[in-house]
């Protein structure tokens, strides 16, 4: 298998030239084809020359592959299915909002963390993604032009894997790399400390914390990750932090109904995130097949979002997207490794 030259770092790729005997202005040739002009062969690269392409080419592949399936939503959502390297499968949701399109794309194939409420969680750890694998998702998108934003919020713990994920932060917000802004990009996580602390020196993206219970004992049976990083020593962290300055923290709730919406949840919420400038995301749960957990009526997330502003905090409802294409994390990818192994 040819190595993938997409996810390396111009330093990197002067690298590759100069072991190829390449001329050393090589590197920054093929970083600007990879990154900026986004070709898909090596053999685009119309700056090298024929010889220089070739051997490049017997070594090398800029490692971009196309979804191998596609569905649409009724409200324009889109969700993608990708193959790995590994022969498993990983999704990616293309949200268009107005002026504004999101990519939610994913950084492992599976997961270790065994949230009692996602899908993905019951196919297990799989595999880490390589940083080409993750940037493959944004590149390899039809609608990668129309992009503003980018959530790390897909299948997997993003920083579970941190290194593919910081690099490939670095690709999108180096001037060598897409160049963007990092108030694009947001990066969700359960709050895995080591790599948390990593992410908040590493980058200058926005965070999202998957918090959903702010009673431990409760957040625990339904994030077992809880014991291993109590949300209280992750708050701790983040007030370490400067969230004032072009970057924010947000704090993802999902609402079900009876079980984490009661006033003695907000209080818990309440004492939790006291005086921390932040916003309180409320999810209306998504349904999956077997899940004892039922989604709240309107009424009731209307409800507890206004004792959430009555306490202080800002808060919204987020919109619920692409019901009708199992956009859910891991929906997608369950139902095909399924057809692949029945038997699994």
């Amino acid at each position: 298998m040819k190595e993938k030259l997409l996810g390396k770092t111009p330093e990197e790729l002067r690298e590759i030239a100069s072991s190829l005997e390449l001329p050393p202005f090589a590197g920054q040739q093929i970083a600007s084809w990879i990154y900026r002009k986004r070709v898909t062969r090596i053999d685009q690269m119309s700056n090298l020359s024929l010889r220089n392409r070739t051997l490049l080419s017997e070594r090398y592949e800029i490692g971009l592959s196309a979804p191998i399936r596609e569905t649409t939503s009724s409200d324009g959502t889109k969700k993608y299915l990708f193959s790995t390297e590994h022969g498993k499968f990983i999704e990616s949701a293309f949200i268009p909002d107005g002026d504004r399109a999101t990519l939610c794309l994913s950084s492992q194939a599976g997961c270790r963390m065994g949230c009692s409420f996602c899908m993905t969680a019951r196919q297990g750890f799989q595999h880490n993604l390589s940083t080409a694998e993750i940037l493959n998702q944004i590149i390899s998108l039809p609608e990668c032009d129309r992009l503003t934003n980018v959530v790390y919020m897909g299948m997997g713990e993003p920083l579970d894997n941190p290194d593919a994920v910081l690099r490939s932060i670095e690709v999108l917000t180096a001037e060598w790399g897409f160049g963007w802004s990092p108030t694009r990009i947001t990066l969700s996580t359960i709050g895995a400390i080591p790599g948390l602390k990593r992410f908040l020196e590493e980058s200058r993206a926005h965070l999202a914390i998957s918090l959903h219970n702010a009673i431990p004992e409760e957040r625990q049976q339904l994030m077992p990750a809880e014991k291993a990083w109590p949300i209280e020593e992750v708050i701790q962290v983040l007030r370490s932090y400067d969230f004032t300055h072009q970057r924010r923290v947000s704090f993802e709730y999902i609402v079900f109904k009876g079980l984490n919406d009661t006033p003695a949840h907000i209080r818990a919420l309440s004492r939790l995130l006291a005086g921390m400038p932040c916003r309180i995301n409320l999810i209306r749960f998504h349904a999956i097949p077997g899940s004892p957990y039922v989604s709240p009526a309107k009424s009731e997330m209307e409800a507890f979002r206004d004792a959430l502003i009555r306490k202080g905090f800002i808060a919204t409802i987020r919109a619920s997207r692409g019901e009708d294409i199992e956009a859910a994390c891991g929906l997608l990818s369950t139902k095909r490794l399924l057809e692949k192994s029945p038997n699994a």
